[in-house]
């Protein structure tokens, strides 16, 4: 069997359709599949089990990148053909089943709706694949012994950025309970990214701070982060991706939709800035409010280490990554 995978260009969006991607090659053990993606989430799949190819769509004038898509499909007879874009290119290649998400916003959480393309309710949660290499990496990296709490002080957009002397704050208070506390900064590549994580990094050095650098592959990202015992960053790809591995996850919201976006994992939680939503700021989300929810992910915080990790905003699920 052969499948082809249409998926998003964000990281974000990629992240939140893999738990159908998973949930299909389930399925249909021994298929063959094709991931069609961005550039930004194309190492999301590069350990997927049974995958075939990763088709990098990058974005050219007057849409002529669905046209080096269907160049590149059109030569195959696929058995399915998942479309999360709601493009044309699924119509015009020959297919025994397809599967089109139309285009457009709608009410509810974005993992929601890719479930209910096949009628899965609850859908499936979001997933990472990594192989052994990337989880012996991530090992040496961040080997045992300390609790490795990750922070995403990073976003696309200036408006979704939690001060960072509040990132900052909030991994003291977490410190001063937590002694064997160690803090990872993620984020992604690029000069802007770099600025952002800057002074938390600063902030942090005589903590012991661990620097991801920006540039490793995304399944190095994910292994990593399914090593910490804490994930804290803002709504981004990152937030999502560090559910998806399975970490305790908690994104911080201001303007953007958390009805749509809130993260999806084994242990995610969320907290919100005041104010209507779309509008609120992030300047307005206190240090106070995220610990308290921080305190209802970390296991051993509230509940003498009984394990007990259920938050107001949990959602369940196990990801693929160790």
């Amino acid at each position: 069997m052969r499948i082809l995978f249409i998926t998003a260009t964000r990281l974000g969006d990629a992240v939140i359709s893999t738990g159908l991607l998973d949930h299909l090659r389930r399925a249909h053990p021994g298929a063959r599949i094709t991931v069609a993606c961005g550039p930004v989430a194309a190492g999301l799949f590069a350990d997927l089990p049974g995958l075939e190819r990763t088709i990098v769509v990058t974005k050219r004038r007057h849409d002529r990148h669905w046209f080096d898509l269907w160049r590149a499909c059109v030569g195959t007879r696929w058995d399915l053909v998942v479309d999360l874009r709601g493009s044309a290119v699924s119509l015009l290649l020959w297919a025994r089943r397809r599967v089109i998400m139309r285009g457009g916003r709608r009410p509810g959480l974005r993992v929601g709706h890719v479930g209910r393309l096949f009628g899965l309710v609850p859908p499936p949660v979001p997933v990472v694949w990594c192989g052994p290499d990337a989880v012996a990496r991530a090992t040496a990296a961040l080997p045992a012994g300390p609790r490795w709490i990750g922070l995403g002080p990073t976003a696309n957009w200036d408006g979704k950025v939690w001060p960072p002397e509040r990132f900052v704050a909030l991994y003291e208070k977490i410190a001063a309970r937590h002694p064997d506390a160690r803090p990872v900064v993620f984020y992604g590549p690029g000069a802007q990214e770099a600025a952002l994580a800057a002074p938390v990094l600063a902030a942090l050095v005589a903590r012991g701070v661990v620097d991801t650098g920006g540039e490793l592959d995304l399944v190095d990202v994910a292994a990593r982060l399914a090593r910490c015992g804490l994930f804290v960053g803002n709504d981004s790809g990152l937030m999502h991706l560090a559910a998806a591995a399975g970490t305790p996850t908690l994104g911080l919201f201001g303007p953007s939709r958390v009805t749509e976006y809130a993260p999806s994992g084994r242990a995610a939680a969320y907290v919100v800035a005041p104010g209507p939503e779309g509008v609120a700021r992030m300047t307005d989300l206190g240090v106070d409010v995220a610990f308290d929810a921080v305190l209802g992910l970390l296991p051993d915080a509230r509940h003498g280490g009984d394990g007990d990790m259920t938050t107001p905003h949990m959602a369940g699920g196990d990801a693929a990554c160790p």
